[in-house]
């Protein structure tokens, strides 16, 4: 009495790479982490960790001013990039 079996491996269906228009490439850009975005000149830094860019000064300060008063444990710090300079930002004290 024979007792093995032959055990086969289901086959693996090839796939077809849809082909794209010319008129499609243009449309599509993917950021990556060798193509970044562009930033902003202000950057929101939230524990040393940028978050997020803006324009103005005003807009960062704003965004940063929500933050920490959110999250007060955090630092929250906005970044001038052009000038090289950090500023904390401090949560409102409360008033009694």
């Amino acid at each position: 009495m024979d007792l093995q079996k032959e055990q086969r491996m289901a086959m693996r269906q090839k796939m077809k790479m849809p082909v794209k228009d010319d008129s499609e490439k243009e449309v599509e850009e993917e950021f990556s982490q060798r193509k970044r975005p562009e930033r902003g000149r202000y950057l929101l830094q939230v524990d040393r960790q940028t978050k997020g860019s803006y324009t103005t000064s005003e807009a960062a300060q704003a965004a940063a001013l929500l933050i920490k008063t959110k999250f007060p444990i955090v630092q929250v710090s906005v970044y001038d990039s052009v000038d090289n300079s950090n500023t904390l930002v401090e949560a409102p004290a409360a008033s009694s």
